[in-house]
């Protein structure tokens, strides 16, 4: 029901009073679980995340500790940099996934009503089989009975 399920308080059969109050706290939840992963997941948050990384690079730089500027690379522009990019690499690897989605099923109804025509047309053919094979019969027996 939540995309954000970890968000979701449970009502627990307390009272219709409660349950009311944890479903606000859980919509409020979802809208700002929605607002900053929708902010977040952009370029230019990106953009955002790098120059406050760049901040701290002179300091990492000045202390001339490899280990530092490791660090400084790993744990502050990587990670602040690349959450944004992989998250905006997901959005349009998901809109690439749903583009293909809404293609296969508009390509399976198009399917669906072809089969559906052929099977109308399977019954007519049926229908004037079974006529051919009624007067084939009714013209047999008439020779039979004429020997």
């Amino acid at each position: 029901m939540y995309a954000y399920s970890f968000l979701k308080i449970g009502c627990d059969g307390s009272g219709a009073e409660y349950c009311e109050a944890m479903n606000r706290i859980n919509e409020f939840n979802r809208r700002i679980a929605e607002k900053i992963t929708s902010f977040v997941s952009t370029m230019w948050c990106a953009y955002i995340f790098a120059a406050l990384a760049l901040i701290s690079l002179p300091a990492a730089i000045k202390t001339g500790d490899v280990v530092v500027i490791v660090a400084w690379i790993a744990q502050t522009f990587l990670q602040l940099v690349l959450l944004s990019i992989i998250m905006v690499g997901q959005q349009v690897s998901s809109s690439s996934v749903e583009k293909m989605i809404k293609e296969t099923h508009t390509a399976s109804l198009d399917e669906f009503e072809l089969a559906k025509e052929a099977r109308r047309i399977a019954v007519l053919e049926l229908t004037e089989l079974k006529k051919m094979a009624a007067e084939i019969h009714r013209v047999l027996k008439n020779v039979e009975g004429k020997k």
